[in-house]
C-alpha cells in the first residue's frame, strides 16, 4: 500500500519591506509547522526518515523561490517543496511599497501502518 497522509497544516508568512519572496515563503512554512507536534515518532519507534513531507508554497512570483533551500530547512522527513502561483502582493498606495504574502500547505505522509496496530477491545 502507498503512503498515507497523516497531517496537513497551513501557514502564512510575509515580507513587509523587502519584496523578498523567499523570506515570505520560509515564514509561511515555519508558521505551518509551528501548529503541529509529532509525538508519533517518540511513542511508536517509527523513524522520522520514513516520513515524506510535501510542501506547496504560493507566491505571486513562484520562479523567485529556491525550493531546494526551503526544503533543507524542514526539521524532519524527506522533504520536497513546490512553488505555485498564489499568495498576494499588496501595494501601499501612500508609499508604493509592496508587501509580499505567501501561503504554505505542509503535508506529512508515512507508509501504511494499519497492519501494525490493533484496536484494544474493552
Amino acid at each position: 500500500m502507498t503512503d498515507q497522509r497523516f497531517i496537513i497544516e497551513m501557514g502564512m508568512g510575509n515580507d513587509l519591506h523587502g519584496m523578498d519572496y523567499q523570506k515570505a515563503a520560509r515564514r509561511a512554512i515555519e508558521d505551518a509547522i509551528r501548529h503541529s507536534t509529532l509525538p508519533i515518532f517518540g511513542t511508536t519507534g517509527i523513524e522520522p526518515t520514513q516520513m515524506r513531507v510535501d510542501v506547496t508554497v504560493g507566491v505571486q512570483a513562484p520562479e523567485k523561490l529556491d525550493t531546494d533551500a526551503l526544503a533543507q530547512k524542514l526539521p524532519r522527513g524527506r522533504a520536497t517543496v513546490r512553488a505555485v502561483m498564489g499568495g498576494q502582493n499588496v501595494t501601499n498606495p501612500e508609499t508604493g511599497e509592496t508587501l509580499v504574502i505567501a501561503t504554505a500547505a505542509v503535508e506529512a505522509f508515512l507508509p501504511y501502518q494499519g497492519d501494525l496496530w490493533q484496536r484494544k477491545r474493552t
